[in-house]
């Protein structure tokens, strides 16, 4: 007997089977897909997850509607409570306001600069740093509610997550474990269901609340200690439990960065480099959805070039690195470089000095790196607050790293509230008042400008003949004996300018753009001595 199971465009439906037939091993031994034919006649390979005892469940969504028939595929041919069930879901059309339900999850623009959803809206990436969110150091529910809705109300849209094999420590230290354990059994054997069970209720609620989940599959050294197949194993287990949510894939984190202690890292460099290449392009065959794919690199990467085969990814991702202005300066001419370089695109600034890391890189730091990123061509910004990535409690910090040093112990309900996390929110909405995703470098539009001899100089961004921005990281004081000067402003285009307080997002108007006789226009005093940004707009 056949079921018809229904749902809407991008939701989530899940049913189970059980096995009739009992395996010392279910995991190890047994594989279950559900092969899905679309309204259009082409299928889809679903794969289902473990989930524990003689259990298995399928998870799926559909982007658009219709009738949607499937049949079942166990590894175990002769087992038919598992092989060969079919069924159909009808999928209706989604008539509310959740935005990821109404324009479905991500994709990369066929121009390769941006992301957009499925339906083509183009999407702001701001994204949070929660690496070790899964463990039970974030608390569900009442803690981890509280920090998404934080994020929600300033602006953020992504958060960065990793599946269990976290950074900065050893498999199976007590900090990794969450209510339901490790993510795997001790020595690898198999995963463990009831870890990913805590897990889906934190992301299920991410998604519902409307945030994407960017899903780190785990940290790059892992892949030395689990080999190939293990891993192949784990990143088949995330695909079946979350490929049918909107999320993000990033292979690794730090994908080609050796374990802390290893003695070997030359050689686990290169075995990492090639591994992670391959677990990429398996990724890219099982993922019936196709969600996004990238890699999170060692500082001052770049995705494309930390594999030996960056033909799986579809976007840039770029650490550049943690420390105060002086890295926060590197970290701006690296990106240009980057953006004016890479072949692989868009370009999104993954990780770089983090709020309060190591003492320092406040609010001031966190203004500079957001608007020099996004001025610079990168069509994404992920922020992160030390305390949040490592989830400090009070009185009970994170502690040190393999290398024996703390990068802070600053409580996450105390980083929650840094002031960069709200500062870089309203540059956003500034940024969401114009066509963002259409905007280009424009260096030539300000000068002084920042380049290779001086990044902390003025960063300038737009579109011509519609709107120009340009962020002065330093104050422009009436003692200066220069003024900036707007350049080559076009004929016939009338603009209108103010200043935006980038720190308290207060607007000082300045009226209407009156250039010399070369298109030329001196920018005026403004009123408050600090980081501005000016902002043109055509009338």
């Amino acid at each position: 007997m056949s079921t018809t199971f229904q749902t809407t465009c991008n939701q989530v439906i899940e049913w189970g089977y059980s096995s009739g037939q009992s395996y010392a091993d279910p995991f190890g031994e047994v594989s279950l897909d559900v092969i899905f034919t679309t309204p259009e006649g082409l299928d889809l390979r679903v794969p289902a997850f473990w989930a524990g005892g003689q259990e298995w469940r399928v998870r799926f969504s559909a982007p658009k509607p219709g009738a949607y028939r499937f049949q079942t595929v166990c590894s175990d041919a002769e087992n038919t409570s598992l092989h060969g069930i079919q069924g159909a879901v009808r999928v209706e059309p989604y008539a509310g306001n959740h935005l990821l339900y109404r324009h479905g999850g991500l994709g990369v623009r066929l121009d390769r600069r941006s992301l957009e959803h499925l339906d083509g809206t183009p999407f702001f990436w701001l994204a949070d740093t929660w690496w070790l969110a899964f463990c039970d150091r974030l608390k569900w529910s009442d803690e981890f509610q509280m920090l998404t809705a934080d994020r929600l109300t300033k602006g953020f849209s992504v958060i960065h997550l990793v599946a269990g094999l976290f950074p900065d420590m050893p498999p199976f230290d007590r900090r990794g474990a969450n209510e339901g354990g490790f993510p795997w059994e001790v020595g690898f054997a198999r995963i463990n269901p009831a870890f990913f069970d805590q897990a889906d209720l934190k992301l299920q609620w991410l998604v519902e609340q409307g945030l994407v989940p960017l899903i780190v599959g785990a940290w790059g050294y892992y892949l030395p200690i689990l080999g190939l197949e293990k891993m192949k194993q784990h990143w088949r287990y995330l695909v079946a439990r979350w490929g049918a949510y909107p999320v993000v894939w990033c292979l690794a984190g730090e994908v080609s960065m050796p374990f802390y202690l290893s003695d070997r890292k030359e050689v686990d460099r290169q075995v990492q480099r090639e591994g992670w290449a391959e677990i990429g392009r398996y990724l890219r065959q099982i993922d019936p959805y196709r969600r996004p794919i990238t890699a999170h690199t060692c500082a001052f990467g770049e995705s494309s070039q930390e594999l030996s085969d960056p033909a799986c990814l579809d976007f840039n991702f770029v650490q550049t690195g943690h420390g105060n202005l002086s890295t926060a300066v590197a970290a701006a001419r690296h990106i240009q470089q980057v953006v004016a370089t890479a072949k692989l695109r868009p370009v999104i600034n993954s990780e770089t000095c983090y709020e309060g890391i190591m003492g320092y890189a406040w609010q001031d730091v966190q203004r500079f790196c957001f608007w020099s990123s996004l001025l610079s061509g990168a069509m994404g910004y992920s922020y992160g607050a030390n305390g949040i990535w490592q989830i400090n409690r009070p009185g009970a910090p994170f502690g040190p790293s393999p290398h024996g040093m703390s990068w802070g112990d600053t409580p996450w309900q105390e980083a929650m509230q840094l002031a960069g996390s709200a500062q870089i929110g309203m540059g956003k909405r500034l940024l969401e008042r114009y066509h963002w995703w259409l905007f280009e470098p424009h260096q030539e539009w300000v000068e002084p400008c920042a380049d290779d001899a001086d990044s902390f100089q003025p960063y300038a961004a737009g579109i011509a003949g519609e709107a120009r921005l340009v962020y002065f990281p330093y104050p422009l004081a009436p003692w200066n004996s220069t003024r900036p000067r707007i350049k080559s402003l076009e004929d016939g285009i009338k603009y209108h300018a103010f200043f935006f307080n980038p720190a308290s997002g207060e607007q000082q108007e300045l009226g209407i753009v009156q250039p010399d006789p070369l298109g030329d226009w001196v920018v005026p005093q403004p009123a408050i001595g600090q980081d501005l940004v000016l902002v043109m707009e055509k009338v």
